[in-house]
């Protein structure tokens, strides 16, 4: 087994990861590890863009208001200011590195509207390739400063006394690696990957948040899924996003009858936030409709948007009508390892940040764009932290790994009890379900050290799902990604109060907290 020391360890090659090691490798050795190649993403896939004040007719507080509002005001006010008044400085940050934002022809911003958005306040690059671009750009400067690892998967985080001194790994041939780190940053993603329908990238199966619930981490929100409104299918697959940017430009939900699914059910129409027109179109669709999303009205499509463009001509999906089929998929989680402002959590120079992190800025539901902003603002703000700490001398590794597998279930038989117990649509009796199907997978846990990377991944899926069900049981009301049949409404004695799910020797435990 090699050993190699790095004064920061980055897991997850993001926009947030690769933004933390631009900043950090001014000053600090940093080496990234990440489970396949660096482009493999969400960041990469987003097609959206970044959501940033920068007009005399907007202002932070406008922002700040759409953010709690899309959120049903579970987010933590003094976070969503210090994500919106700091979008300015790094979305300027991006500009400065070489991001070409997209430009109208006197050479303005071409900025976009998107759902729950109040103002056009939208950078994007590359029409619906955004996180491309990003990625892209960062990775260009990052890879001449910094090592990294691709093909290299995190099994368990080294942690001891409360402090995480880095992981250990195994890549694509069975090498196993032992990284000590001063400082050890997670930037996994999500977990998309546990349902059916998705907008993910097949790595979004939640190992992040695995790794450091096991290592003692808290963890909060995990109730709170987005469910994106528009993902393109054909024959009852998915075939990838239809950016929010497409109804921002025009574009309407329609039935099959013809009738514009939003008209009567929010003043904001198609632009609603998402999980007002996602519970819409699951809504239809139960019901036994068909819905489409009219683009008829967006002059120029192929051109504004090419990466949708290009998915559906590779589908065999046609433009010419103007007519996309679409459903709502999992696209996002809002909750995961609890967090503080600058990305620290409850294991000491253990970091989050992404997706992987819950810092409170999106609260129940994600208002669109405010993904990729929450990823540079606090790779920032954790950067800075990590560099005003110092450094914290690893110990000398002499642990023998031995890791604990349940039975593990099949990916596809993980996914069945998501979609149906766990998904846009929730109830007692099906959470329930869900909850006693995966723990009695997690009871039958065993020590072996001989296991398959496909074997880790379904026993990340497995705890994750487990963790999610659990959160969704435990939270009897209705709000933002969290839907519940048998409690519809959102409940004051919930309002500002979050499940906390820790692991410790003594086994889990989950509490409810202010």
């Amino acid at each position: 087994m090699q050993i190699r020391r790095t004064d920061c360890l980055i897991i997850g090659s993001g926009i947030a990861g690769l933004m933390m090691a631009e900043i950090l490798s001014q000053y600090r050795e940093v080496t990234i590890i990440t489970k396949s190649s660096w482009h493999d993403s969400n960041s990469f896939l987003a097609q959206g863009g970044i959501a940033s004040v920068s007009t005399e007719d907007d202002h932070w507080t406008e922002h700040f208001l759409d953010t709690v509002k899309a959120g049903e005001y579970h987010n933590l006010a003094e976070m969503v200011r210090l994500l919106v008044t700091t979008a300015p400085e790094m979305v300027n940050k991006l500009k400065e590195i070489g991001v070409p934002f997209d430009r109208n022809k006197d050479g303005s911003f071409m900025l976009a509207q998107e759902g729950g958005h109040s103002r056009r306040r939208i950078f994007h690059a590359g029409g619906d390739a955004t996180g491309k671009e990003i990625v892209s750009c960062l990775y260009e400067r990052v890879r001449r400063h910094v090592t990294v690892i691709e093909y290299e998967t995190a099994i368990e985080l080294i942690s001891k006394n409360g402090f995480c001194y880095g992981t250990w790994t195994v890549n694509s041939v069975g090498e196993r690696t032992v990284y000590l780190a001063s400082h050890t940053i997670l930037s996994t993603g999500g977990l998309g990957q546990l349902y059916s329908f998705t907008s993910n990238h097949p790595n979004a199966t939640g190992d992040g948040i695995a790794l450091a619930y096991r290592a003692g981490a808290k963890l909060s929100d995990l109730e709170f899924i987005q469910f994106h409104p528009t993902l393109l299918i054909k024959d009852g697959k998915c075939l990838g996003l239809v950016s929010e940017a497409v109804r921002g430009e025009g574009a309407r939900l329609v039935t099959d009858s013809g009738q514009f699914l939003m008209d009567g059910i929010h003043p904001m129409k198609d632009l609603a936030p998402r999980h007002i027109v996602a519970n819409a179109i699951y809504n239809a669709i139960s019901q036994g409709e068909r819905v489409y999303l009219d683009i008829s009205a967006i002059p120029l499509f192929e051109k504004r948007f090419p990466t949708i463009s290009h998915i559906c001509k590779v589908n065999g999906v046609s433009l010419s009508g103007g007519l996309l089929p679409v459903a709502p998929g999992s696209h996002f989680l809002m909750g995961g390892v609890v967090t503080d402002s600058v990305g620290r959590t409850n294991i000491k120079r253990l970091y989050a940040i992404g997706e992987v992190a819950n810092t409170t800025v999106h609260g129940a539901n994600r208002l669109a764009s405010n993904s990729l902003l929450e990823a540079i603002v606090f790779a920032k703000c954790a950067a800075k932290s990590i560099l005003n700490e110092g450094f914290l001398t690893t110990p000398i590794f002499e642990q023998a790994f031995n890791v604990s597998f349940c039975a593990l279930p099949k990916v596809d038989e993980i996914r069945a009890v998501m979609d149906r117990y766990v998904g846009i649509v929730r109830h007692y009796e099906g959470l329930s379900y869900a909850v006693n199907w995966f723990e009695t997978y997690l009871r039958k846990e065993e020590a072996n050290q001989s296991f398959s990377l496909d074997d880790v991944t379904r026993r990340n899926m497995t705890m994750v799902g487990w963790l999610v069900a659990k959160s969704a049981l435990l939270r009897t009301e209705s709000r933002g990604g969290h839907n519940r049949s048998d409690y519809p409404n959102k409940s004051d004695k919930w309002c500002k109060k979050r499940i906390i799910h820790q692991h410790s020797s003594n086994g889990a435990k989950e509490m409810v907290n202010q």
